[in-house]
């Protein structure tokens, strides 16, 4: 009788487990790549642009290149008033990672680069 019990879960596990991770994946991997909400600015600079979205109190920015293909060291920073700066980087070809920043109302002051280019906002309201 035991037997069978683990039998069942263990098949009920295989058919649930894979599911469930794939769709833990496709969210991370969605996530890791864009921010949700709604786009509140674009701030251009000579050789990029960082895009900053806001949904409810939570601010999300990524850096992206003017001229994409070129792998460059692209980094974003996200700082809420009174916290401490987010920063994240990498050398890629087209964006830089995602920087989530949980601001409340507070300003924001954020940060981009792409190779020689950058761009500092100053505290902003979002």
């Amino acid at each position: 009788m035991g037997g069978l019990v683990l039998l069942t879960v263990a098949a009920l596990l295989a058919v649930v487990a894979p599911g469930s991770a794939q769709a833990a994946s496709a969210s991370a991997a969605s996530s890791a790549t864009s921010c949700t909400g709604r786009k509140v600015r674009t701030l251009s600079f000579s050789t990029g642009s960082v895009l900053v979205y806001r949904d409810g109190g939570l601010v999300c920015a990524y850096t992206v290149q003017k001229k994409p293909g070129t792998k460059r060291l692209i980094s974003v920073s996200v700082q809420a008033r009174g916290h401490v700066a987010v920063p994240k980087s990498r050398r890629h070809t087209r964006s830089s990672p995602v920087v989530r920043v949980y601001a409340g109302h507070r300003s924001v002051w954020v940060r981009g680069s792409v190779g020689g280019g950058s761009y500092s906002s100053g505290w902003i309201v979002c």
